[in-house]
Order: structure tokens, then C-alpha cells, then sequence
């Protein structure tokens, strides 16, 4: 799915879903640094970032895998 990533004037970085008008924050990434791997989000999605150049310049739209919650 395709998800923009920003970082708002605070620094917070958040993710925009525009298929499901869902925006959301990062609240936790397992690589420092943003680029490749997983990322939780504020309302408990996780999402399979691409890996990326350190340094990418935001907003950035990437194609990003939704890990499904194990019940």
C-alpha cells in the first residue's frame, strides 16, 4: 500500500495512509533512522518499510507491506 511519511514541525514523524484517510504517528521503528523495516504506528499497525538512503528528504511516499496482528 502506498503511505506518505512526514515529520511535522516538532520533528514527530507520522504516517498518511490516503486509501484508508488515515494519518497516524510513528510511535516506535526498529532500524534508528527510519529507513527499512518495521514501524508501529500510533492506533497499532505495523508497517514493512522499504530500505531507503539515510538522509532521504521528507515527505516521502513509499509502497510499504501491512504486517498483519497476531490474535
Amino acid at each position: 500500500m502506498k503511505v506518505m511519511i512526514r515529520k511535522d514541525s516538532k520533528g514527530l514523524l507520522s504516517a498518511y495512509v490516503p486509501k484508508k484517510d488515515l494519518e497516524e504517528p510513528i510511535v516506535s521503528m526498529v532500524q534508528p533512522g527510519l529507513w527499512g523495516g518495521l514501524v508501529t504506528l500510533g492506533n497499532g499497525w505495523q508497517l514493512d518499510l522499504p530500505a531507503m538512503p539515510e538522509g532521504t528528504t521528507l515527505p516521502v511516499t513509499v509502497e510499504a507491506r501491512r504486517i498483519a496482528a497476531e490474535e
